[in-house]
């Protein structure tokens, strides 16, 4: 047989690759783009500093919103890692900042008559809020939650905080591309890209309080289920002052809220939505799935539709934002029905025929739900200039909002013309 690699194609090949090196050596050398990294430096806590007796000071100002609960005419406002704003809602119109419950490492609560289960970084506390102005812990289960990293010296790893300082990365940089890198135990984060660093009630005492779509802890019968990001873990709350934990089962990777609707739970994560089911509570058994694009993923179910939004930010890595509205009548085997495109939705409720959605920056928007087919045909009220990320629907007439610049109360007589009640605002 002929040998194809003749001397001519030798030629031409060695003049290829010249070529070739050539021009990359003069890309290489015409690398002028680059980017801009803030340097954060890792923070840590020592178990000292966070297992300490629990206190209520006088009302502080309100520096940033967080989750929310809503218990016994009282709002209940998360400031991240600090602790509880108490907001007395007796008169909706004019809510008073009464309190605040100085727990480090709070994000997350759930109520039932007076006792209030609330993170403490990685442990999770039973406080007894009979007389709110002097909550006492009654009970600490320790390492419940691992999201915190243990450093054998300096304590748990609890978040970053900014230097001040940054660095330029050209385009010949392997972490040129990246939206965040590592370098001698400090991160390093572009903030140009796609990266940035959360039924009915009446007011009678006692009962369950209401949280809103992006709640980790939920309460069903005798139980508490919490999320400890692959795990659901479920403590028997017969003896409220001592929780006793029955189960840890695995879920998934980076499981973010609960929603328990009937005999069931529904677990949002980024990559979908896990539906459990509750016919032995202390137990929790694995029912159907159904898996979506990875992204941030609250839900709300009724009447045996579930409605998860998808959005793109921090952690979810992804460009999507919309609404899957899901048939989940066959509890074993959930059915899309449609997707619908959303701008950047976050928490939702849902009240009667309305679904109250929180766009972020673009508003809190209404749409009626008759027709699952034509959801996005069915918008019927946009609130601007508020940035919502969730809600809670106490009744036909009052609507919850928190967003990034504080708490807002709407009178939901009319769904399609709503009448803000009052708005409590960061920095009051």
């Amino acid at each position: 047989m002929k040998n194809p690699f003749t001397f001519k194609n030798h030629i031409f090949i060695s003049m290829f690759f010249a070529i070739s090196i050539s021009m990359t050596s003069c890309l290489k050398d015409s690398c002028s783009e680059r980017r801009t990294f803030t340097e954060f430096n890792p923070i840590y806590v020592q178990p000292e500093e966070f297992r300490i007796p629990l206190t209520t000071e006088s009302p502080r100002v309100m520096e940033e919103t967080g989750k929310f609960y809503f218990y016994n005419n009282n709002i209940l406002i998360n400031e991240k890692n600090k602790g509880i704003h108490i907001i007395d809602n007796t008169d909706p119109r004019s809510p008073q900042n009464i309190a605040f419950i100085n727990i480090p490492g709070n994000i997350d609560v759930a109520i039932r008559d007076n006792f209030l289960y609330a993170d403490n970084y990685v442990d999770l506390l039973t406080i007894d809020i009979s007389d709110i102005n002097n909550p006492t812990i009654l009970c600490r289960d320790e390492e419940v939650f691992t999201n915190y990293p243990l450093h054998e010296e300096l304590g748990y790893h609890i978040g970053l905080e900014a230097t001040g300082r940054t660095v330029e990365v050209d385009c010949s940089d392997p972490n040129f591309n990246s939206p965040r890198f590592f370098r001698d135990e400090l991160i390093f984060v572009d903030f140009n890209g796609a990266v940035s660093i959360g039924g009915e009630l009446d007011s009678n005492s006692g009962g369950d309080g209401q949280g809103g779509s992006l709640a980790r802890f939920t309460l069903y019968q005798d139980y508490l289920y919490v999320i400890n990001q692959t795990k659901l873990i479920s403590y028997n709350i017969e003896m409220p002052a001592k929780p006793e934990k029955t189960n840890t089962t695995t879920v998934s990777w980076n499981i973010e809220t609960l929603f328990p609707y009937e005999d069931n739970l529904f677990i949002g994560s980024q990559s979908g939505l896990f539906i459990y089911g509750l016919t032995n509570p202390e137990a929790p058994i694995y029912l159907s799935q159904f898996n979506h694009a990875n992204a941030c993923d609250p839900v709300f179910v009724k009447d045996d539709i579930a409605y998860v939004t998808l959005r793109d930010g921090t952690f979810c890595q992804n460009f999507i934002n919309q609404l899957d509205v899901i048939d989940v009548s066959t509890i074993t085997n959930p059915r899309l029905i449609k997707s619908y495109n959303m701008e950047h939705p976050h928490g939702l409720s849902i009240r009667d025929n309305n679904l109250y959605l929180c766009e972020g920056e673009h508003g809190l928007k209404v749409y009626e739900i008759d027709d699952l087919e034509n959801i996005s045909d069915n918008r019927i009220e946009h609130v601007k200039n508020i940035n919502a990320f969730d809600a809670i629907s106490l009744n036909s007439d009052h609507l919850l909002i928190i967003g990034e610049d504080g708490l807002y109360q709407y009178n939901t007589s009319e769904p399609d013309d709503l009448k803000e009640l009052s708005f409590f605002t960061v920095g009051q």
